[in-house]
């Protein structure tokens, strides 16, 4: 194993540690900020190994299901600590994460694909059942509480949210079993290999190996969501200078936390496994939802901490013109660079409406 991977992981962690201990200054934050960087790069070779070793679809969840975990525990830790004041963080947090995967990850991933090997193609059998559960998780998540009158605002009451987060899981749970189980298949690439080009031939890390990846990506993503908290105070602070909403704030801190996902999927798209980057991105976006949704409702309704969930007009209408260009992107099996252009305009729209709204 090369000593970069193992080294930069345990650096950034250190630095993560130094600056939750020490005070808070432009310098440390600059480290930090390198340290969060380097964790970046390490947590995707090491997923790249873990999924080496495990196949296709497995290794693409590996990473998604990782990242996603301790993004849910910084998201639930952030609200509990919040009080009122983050009753809409869970609720901005999803949005951004489906906005900057179902657009951001995707278009760049189409774009950079298609720009190196002119048309690339995935499997609708598995992109199409994963949007639809995509579209009645966010459904459920972010648009219901908007128009429910049992509560005040757009929040659920008790039952409603209980309801939510127990439909989520349980969808969730049925796509990864249909993903790594029952309909394996339809996620693997077009020709029924576990990969494409010359990593397909590659012998696969030993176990010893891929136990050690295993734990030095938690590591890193550990350093990564780590990172990202800490760092959130300064990025609040040039929000502020800046004059821009709030909301930028956790526009911010999920394009972090969702880097070594992002970094993973293009580098697939570029090597000509589309299948792998779509994989990436839909799982992630289904993890972000059917993770995060019931570990809110339970720390909502176990500690009283209020949560509104639904979105305002603007946001119902990005999520629907996302949903509509994803249609139709995933529901023809091979991409263009149009394509990715498209989700990426839409992706431009939704940043530059954070920044003005």
């Amino acid at each position: 194993m090369r000593r970069w991977p193992v080294l930069v992981p345990l650096v950034a962690a250190v630095l993560a540690a130094a600056a939750a201990l020490l005070p808070a200054s432009t310098p440390l934050a600059a480290v930090l900020g390198a340290g969060v960087a380097g964790a970046v790069l390490s947590a995707v070779h090491h997923a790249e190994v873990v999924a080496h070793r495990v196949g296709e679809p497995l290794g693409s969840l590996v990473l998604a299901l990782a990242v996603t975990v301790i993004e849910v525990a910084l998201i639930v830790s952030l609200t509990v600590a919040g009080g009122p004041g983050s009753a809409g963080l869970a609720r901005d947090a999803i949005f951004s994460a489906v906005m900057i995967i179902c657009n951001g990850v995707v278009g760049i991933c189409i774009l950079v694909g298609g720009i190196r090997h002119r048309e690339q193609s995935f499997r609708v059998e598995g992109a199409g059942p994963a949007l639809a559960a995509l579209v009645a998780l966010s459904t459920l998540s972010l648009v219901l509480p908007t128009f429910t009158t049992s509560a005040p605002g757009p929040a659920y009451s008790p039952a409603q949210l209980a309801f939510a987060g127990l439909a989520s899981l349980a969808l969730w749970g049925v796509f990864v079993f249909a993903q790594t189980v029952r309909h394996r298949d339809y996620f693997l690439p077009a020709g029924g290999a576990d990969g494409a080009g010359e990593e397909a031939h590659l012998e696969p890390p030993s176990g010893w190996a891929a136990l050690a990846s295993a734990g030095l990506l938690l590591v890193s993503l550990v350093a990564v969501v780590a990172g990202a908290k800490l760092l959130s105070p300064r990025i609040e602070a040039l929000v502020a200078a800046a004059g821009v909403p709030h909301a930028v704030v956790g526009v911010a801190i999920a394009l972090l936390v969702l880097l070594p996902e992002t970094v993973a999927a293009v580098r697939a798209a570029r090597k000509n496994r589309l299948q792998t980057s779509m994989n990436l991105a839909l799982g992630s976006a289904l993890a972000s939802i059917g993770l995060t949704i019931p570990a809110v409702v339970a720390a909502s309704l176990l500690m009283g901490v209020p949560v509104a969930l639904g979105l305002g007009a603007k946001d119902l209408v990005l999520l629907t013109l996302s949903f509509l260009v994803a249609a139709v992107t995933l529901g023809q099996g091979r991409t263009s660079i149009l394509q990715g252009a498209v989700h990426l305009v839409v992706f431009a729209a939704f940043l530059f409406l954070s920044f003005v709204p």
